[in-house]
């Protein structure tokens, strides 16, 4: 297969974006990776399951639908910088404890390797809100095809972990959401699209989106 690229305020809320240092004074990611996954040898895999999926931003040999067990998909992230501000939070994805989760694996060249993770780095690692990990992933295209993925989960012991929020807070965040990457309902609704693009469902993803589809764009 050919390699292809993809793209690329109220009281509450203002003690909500304390609970967090300013982005300047965050731990660079090359500090906090001293030696990890772009030191190995071999191709890469890394797993999405919220915007990566649909917009990874990185070159790719081949991609397949995915399952990792062991964690779920949640909106349990805060975004302060791709869908929100930290006046006005939007509500991004993490990978939280428990369950299992149903995504796109993508298959990086060893050349590209260390690029690729430096990239998802920046992406990924602005506020240091999710941990790298490697983790097991099944391929769907064949059970007994598992590889190890680069996957980035939600540190609960972060500020900007949001842990368990209502159906009704959910909404309230994604729908006044909106930061250098977009709008946050286009974050949610291009995630439902990229899971029915693989015939997967989320209940909670789409009956947040069966809300916002027919709302007018912010």
């Amino acid at each position: 297969m050919p390699r292809r690229r993809f793209g690329a305020a109220s009281k509450g809320r203002h003690t909500l974006a304390r609970r967090i240092p300013p982005l300047d004074h965050q731990i660079p990611p090359t500090q906090l990776h001293p030696t990890g996954p772009e030191s190995d040898s071999g191709d890469l895999w890394v797993f999405g399951y919220g915007s990566l999926m649909w917009r990874p931003g990185f070159d790719f040999e081949e991609q397949a639908p995915a399952r990792l067990i062991g964690e779920h998909r949640a909106l349990c992230v805060y975004s302060f910088v791709h869908r929100g501000t930290p006046e006005r939070p939007g509500l991004v994805l993490g990978l939280d404890r428990g369950g299992a989760c149903r995504g796109v694996a993508f298959r990086v060249a060893e050349t590209n390797r260390a690029a690729t993770v430096a990239y998802l780095r920046e992406r990924e690692q602005v506020t240091s809100v999710y941990r790298e990990v490697m983790r097991s992933v099944w391929l769907q295209d064949d059970a007994r095809r598992r590889v190890a993925a680069l996957v980035y989960v939600v540190d609960r012991g972060h500020g900007q972990y949001a842990g368990r929020l209502s159906p009704a807070e959910q909404l309230r965040l994604v729908r006044q959401g909106h930061g250098v990457s977009g709008p946050n309902r286009d974050y949610v609704l291009s995630t439902v699209q990229a899971l029915e693009a693989q015939g997967f469902r989320d209940p909670n993803l789409h009956r947040l989106a069966a809300q916002l589809h027919n709302e007018p764009s912010q």
